[in-house]
């Protein structure tokens, strides 16, 4: 499964061509990118007085309290963090035609 995921990501990416230990290190690091884009575009979006909350959620590593919070005080938070990879997606393959 792993496999057919990274194949995915490599095709979505356009990096295909590449051999597969650089497909691996491109979409680890896209990741990050893609990962950090999300959490400021989601923090953008929080109340002030609730990013301190948020940023000790994130700490813990409780998946389950940070969408609770989400949900409760970023309406449509899935959507938001969709949009910042879109992003980020569009970003890496322009950087790749230039």
């Amino acid at each position: 499964m792993q496999d057919e995921l990274t194949a995915l990501i490599a095709a979505d990416l356009g990096i295909t061509e590449l051999p597969l230990d650089e497909q691996k290190t491109l979409i680890s690091q896209f990741g990050e990118v893609a990962l950090k884009a999300a959490t400021l575009s989601v923090i953008g979006k929080l109340a002030e007085d609730k990013r301190e909350e948020f940023a000790a959620l994130a700490q813990a590593g409780d998946a389950t309290a940070l969408k609770a919070f989400l949900d409760a005080h970023v309406p449509g938070h899935e959507d938001i963090v969709k949009a910042a990879v879109a992003e980020e997606v569009t970003k890496f393959k322009a950087f790749q035609a230039a």
